[in-house]
């Protein structure tokens, strides 16, 4: 397990923590801001940065009075800079290139990157090169160029903190314990909306229906993922890439309550699990504030109202996007951003509705038959086979 993950000295933050957060209007940006919220004497909140959402960014930037603003999309910038809606003196900064310049500023030490899909990765790299703390909520970063990242940031001595539930419930499982003690970790999931399906049903599934999840508040692409386990098998790839474990390492199972967020079995037989309330402002404040624990802004769990724990192996025929996972897993190299970026592509058709939801799993498959995985040698040819994915993905679409 790489010492840029696992291993911080408790000198290693100042006592209020300066935070950057890319990713600010959805579903984690918005578990973040609770967190920072319930938090004033330990985080401060310096710059924020989202896709489009500008109406949403101007009232972050007001109630946490936050200087610097970064907005993607140049049409969004554009009305943000003309509406007079930020407070004054709020700068504003356009375009990719904004969130880029907030994760390498020197005004804030902690950089929480949850930007949805792989337009984070550039902010990632940055604020890794800056010798920052990067506290990562976007797995795709990872899945699409996780040699690269972990190889930044063991050159630049940047901290890495896993926000991903799962893996921020390894990271705490396994903290301080060498990498030869681990036999295996396992992920659990929810199994999303349609877990208990009939599985003759899941070709009439509507976006609506896949939309609601039974246990989290989450974004579109992620709650869709969670039907199809999509979700899980991109964290498998992100746990062996984080942890540096083998595929065989890394395994999922089914656990409908979402309570224990994962496990870890050691090279004796016995096990750790990391349990709490499936809301993201657990591994969020863990990875903020790590290593001190203080008061969350949500309850612990109540065991006198926690009746039982399930259970159950993961049916891969029933889920076939985790097979394809693990395939990519195992075929290394490129075929993790090839099943990424297949999937970004054939989610977004299924939520457009030019998709059937059974449909996803054939569009993924069809990517990685056609394209080979290879061994990429620099940065650009990762970003060009994420490319060729999307357009091999596209052309599989009905």
């Amino acid at each position: 397990m790489p010492d840029s993950a696992i291993r911080i000295p408790h000198s290693a933050f100042p006592a209020r923590r300066r935070v950057s957060l890319l990713g600010a209007t959805g579903s984690i940006g918005q578990s973040t801001l609770r967190v920072i919220a319930a938090h004033p004497d330990k985080l401060e909140l310096v710059s924020i940065a989202a896709h489009s959402n500008w109406e949403k960014l101007a009232a972050i930037a007001a109630e946490f009075r936050v200087p610097r603003v970064a907005i993607h999309d140049a049409t969004a910038f554009e009305s943000a800079r003309a509406s007079g809606a930020f407070p004054p003196g709020t700068e504003l900064l356009p375009g990719p290139g904004g969130l880029v310049e907030l994760a390498r500023s020197p005004e804030a030490g902690t950089v929480l990157v949850a930007v949805v899909g792989t337009a984070g990765l550039r902010p990632a790299l940055a604020a890794i090169e800056s010798g920052k703390t990067l506290a990562l909520a976007s797995k795709e970063i990872l899945v699409l160029a996780g040699s690269f990242v972990m190889d930044a940031a063991r050159r630049h001595g940047a901290r890495l903190l896993p926000v991903d539930s799962e893996h921020n419930a390894v990271f705490q499982c396994l903290e301080g314990r060498p990498a030869s003690d681990v036999a295996r970790v396992i992920l659990t999931a929810s199994g999303g909306a349609f877990r208990d399906w009939p599985a003759d049903a899941l070709a009439r599934a509507t976006p609506a229906d896949a939309l609601r999840h039974p246990n989290w508040a989450m974004g579109p692409k992620i709650t869709v993922d969670s039907a199809t386990l999509a979700n899980k098998g991109l964290e498998l790839i992100e746990a062996q890439i984080l942890f540096g474990l083998s595929p065989g390492q890394c395994r999922a199972v089914l656990h409908p309550q979402s309570i224990v967020h994962a496990l870890v079995e050691f090279t004796d037989g016995s096990m750790l699990a990391q349990l709490c309330p499936p809301s993201m402002t657990f591994p969020i404040q863990h990875a903020l504030l790590h290593p001190v624990r203080a008061p969350g802004p949500e309850s612990a769990l109540n065991l006198e109202k926690l009746l039982s724990l399930e259970f159950r192996p993961v049916d891969e025929t029933r889920y076939p996007m985790l097979a394809l996972a693990r395939q990519a897993m195992r075929a290394g190299g490129t075929a993790p951003a090839i099943y990424n970026a297949a999937n970004e592509v054939a989610v977004a058709a299924f939520l457009e509705e030019k998709l059937p939801f059974t449909a996803i799993p054939s569009v993924v498959e069809k990517t990685l038959q056609a394209l080979p995985a290879t061994v990429p040698q620099a940065l650009d040819e990762v970003l060009a086979i994420d490319a060729d994915a999307r357009r091999v993905a596209a052309g599989a679409l009905p």
